[in-house]
């Protein structure tokens, strides 16, 4: 079977992204992504390799735009500024696309080359803006993951409704970033390096 005319990989993961931020990632199938295209669910195989062909390429797509999104955040700044930006700019995504999100989290084959590509471009992002302060190597990475799990895991919660109490959101999570900031801060000042690795 051909391929639809004006059917293409990017309108494809456009309908789903719109399905999982509307539904939920487990909503995403190829027959109701089907339906949704108005095609039959055979035409999809010229595009993706089944289900999991779908998630993965789904996955790549979020990353791809997480990336957009962090990258654009970053453009300008530098240092504490950079970081805060980088850390709006994430969770006003999660925010926004929240069936996407969950789709990044969730590749079927995290090994999957256009997985850990765009991943390692999202590190490096990372990387450059702690730059500022003066962390390299496996210290560089020991913060990035810090701060990578504050942003996830505020995210999280705020998706499932984990923050109960009416105070405003961004408030907190800029107070929670600030903290991250401080505490690098600090243990640069204080010339103590961050841990490099167990012997």
């Amino acid at each position: 079977m051909s391929p639809r005319i004006g059917l293409d990989l990017p309108t494809i993961l456009q309908a789903a992204a719109e399905m999982a931020d509307t539904h939920g990632i487990e909503e995403v199938t190829l027959a109701s992504l089907a339906q949704k295209l108005n095609i039959r669910s055979p035409s999809l195989y010229n595009h993706v390799h089944g289900l999991p062909g779908l998630r993965t390429k789904l996955a790549v797509y979020g990353l791809e735009q997480l990336l957009s999104v962090t990258t654009q955040a970053a453009v300008g700044r530098s240092g504490d500024d950079a970081v805060r930006a980088i850390g709006a700019a994430y969770v006003a995504f999660a925010r926004s696309h929240p069936g996407l999100y969950d789709a990044t989290l969730r590749a079927p084959d995290p090994n999957d080359p256009d997985v850990q590509r765009v991943g390692s471009d999202i590190v490096n992002l990372a990387i450059r803006v702690l730059n500022a302060y003066d962390l390299q190597g496996d210290a560089a990475i020991h913060a990035v993951r810090g701060l990578r799990s504050i942003l996830h895991g505020f995210a999280s919660l705020e998706q499932r409704g984990g923050f109960g109490i009416p105070l405003d959101l961004d408030v907190s999570l800029r107070l929670l970033i600030d903290t991250f900031i401080a505490g690098i801060q600090t243990m640069k000042q204080g010339g103590r390096e961050l841990p490099t690795q167990e012997k």
